[in-house]
């Protein structure tokens, strides 16, 4: 997991070809012109979702896991707080991996927590469990999704 400013990619955009053009996309894009759903950027290889949600609790938020993509996170607006467990340390799965989805559920609870704020970004790697969607009222946000191969 990577926790980052937006004013600050460049040192990220080496880790994935991917992720300049990902990076560029946001700061070159006025996502309040934007439904939610999903926008293709470059094809399956790199696309974004555009989500609005109501902030639960952290009891409520379930550790997901992805094969295929990575994801790079970040509010439109709200805070989110986002819980993480690495993947090696997850046990209980309450939803078995889905590979047209990619995505599996677990039951574990996350050992940590960091709070997202607009500018900021998050960076989930396959090997990072994580749990999305904690926080208070509305929020809005967009989730990059980026090829691992």
């Amino acid at each position: 997991m990577i926790l980052g400013s937006l004013e600050n990619t460049e040192r990220y955009e080496v880790l994935n070809p991917l992720f300049k053009q990902a990076f560029e996309f946001v700061k070159n894009t006025d996502f309040s012109k934007f439904e939610d759903g999903k926008y293709d950027i470059d094809g399956t290889r790199l696309f974004v979702n555009i989500n609005s949600l109501f902030g639960k609790d952290k009891k409520a938020a379930a550790i997901e896991v992805h094969q295929k993509y990575i994801d790079i996170q970040f509010p439109i607006s709200g805070i989110e707080k986002m819980g993480w467990k690495p993947f090696n340390e997850l046990q209980e799965v309450s939803s078995p991996y889905n590979e047209e989805k990619d995505i599996a559920f677990y039951a574990d609870r996350p050992t940590a927590f960091t709070k997202v704020y607009p500018g900021q970004f998050v960076i989930f790697f396959p090997d990072d469990g994580h749990a999305p969607g904690i926080g208070e009222g509305a929020i809005r946000k967009a989730i990059i999704k980026v090829a691992v191969k």
